[in-house]
């Protein structure tokens, strides 16, 4: 089945989208995260595309086609959010199952909590609920301080992104110097071994930056178990051309994205079928902290857990088990819900 590109055009934002399947099928739309594209959800558009859904990927703000903003204010999440309604407000429908990754699953997370008359259901890969979209407070109750002092890693796996809060300018310009290099650095296949040890992520504070702090990413060879030939000349043409600003903005607005979440009427209870599909080797959404869950197993009364062997990029390393149980997920409690 034929996959589009469309574009819709706001006074203050322009959102460019990959579009797949029947127009009258249910609405499913995929939200990526850093530093991602609409194209990183190749196998689950033709999927659910060829199982009667109608599929939808955006760029988010700062990727891709879409409008990349100068100013870091502009990724914070109660905007992001207004782009994800008014795309489904162009699709022509009220509801939508969302579906998130990454940075992606907090505006999923936000969507069911601030506005769960647009969402028939909501499912998130590798972030859950109750931790990223509340900032540094939801972040840091995840960390397992047995593995991570509070004295020695105070941010635990997380210091990369209080790097980011203090050197974000100096950080871009490591990613931007080989964008290629970075693309291939960081879209790699999962290590079950490496998971034993702390997270790299736990270390760039004290490395002075990514990569042992040097100034940009070592050539390591392409991952193909996570991407095609096609989807790294993606990626790295549109990071070359965007830069990495729009996309380390996202991780600059904890404090106000902690008081947009908290200002959801329906406090932190989701009332709505929800799927958590998590990566078991995943270090920085690590499923190995006790209290990884436990913020969302007390507040998603609907909720269905999966856990996935693979690592971060588990929707491109582990595809059909992700599609099967995104599936199975919405075939049973989602379809019993709107029955």
């Amino acid at each position: 089945m034929n996959t589009f590109r469309h574009t819709l055009v706001t006074p203050v934002h322009t959102t460019s989208y990959l579009e797949t399947g029947p127009e009258n099928g249910p609405v499913l739309v995929f939200v990526h995260g850093w530093p991602g594209l609409a194209s990183t959800w190749r196998h689950q558009l033709g999927y659910f595309a060829a199982q009667g859904y109608r599929v939808v990927a955006p760029d988010m703000r700062g990727y891709g086609d879409s409008t990349v903003h100068d100013d870091p204010a502009a990724y914070r999440q109660e905007l992001v959010v207004a782009d994800m309604l008014s795309l489904l407000d162009h699709l022509g429908r009220r509801q939508a199952v969302w579906i998130g990754h990454d940075w992606g699953s907090p505006t999923v997370w936000n969507l069911a909590a601030h506005f769960p008359e647009r969402c028939v259901a909501v499912a998130t890969l590798a972030v859950p609920f109750g931790t990223l979209e509340r900032g540094w407070d939801g972040l840091l109750a995840m960390v397992d301080r047995d593995r991570y002092p509070q004295d020695t890693n105070p941010y635990g796996q997380f210091d990369y992104m209080a790097y980011y809060e203090r050197h974000a300018e100096h950080a871009a310009s490591v990613f931007e110097s080989a964008p290629g290099n970075t693309v291939k650095a960081l879209f790699r296949r999962s290590d079950p071994a490496e998971h034993t040890g702390p997270a790299p992520t736990s270390a760039i504070t004290r490395e002075g930056g990514w990569f042992g702090g040097a100034s940009s990413a070592p050539n390591t060879p392409l991952s193909t178990t996570v991407l095609t030939e096609r989807d790294f000349h993606d990626l790295t043409d549109a990071l070359a051309r965007n830069g990495f600003g729009g996309p380390t903005g996202y991780y600059l607005n904890h404090g106000v994205n902690a008081r947009y979440a908290d200002a959801a009427p329906g406090g932190r209870v989701l009332r709505l079928p929800v799927l958590f599909i998590g990566a078991a080797y995943d270090q920085v959404p690590d499923l190995r902290s006790p209290a990884a869950l436990n913020a969302m197993r007390s507040t998603c009364p609907d909720l269905t857990e999966a856990t996935v062997p693979a690592g971060h990029w588990l929707q491109m390393e582990e595809p059909h088990a992700v599609n099967e149980h995104i599936e199975s997920w919405l075939t049973s409690q989602v379809a019993e819900s709107r029955s």
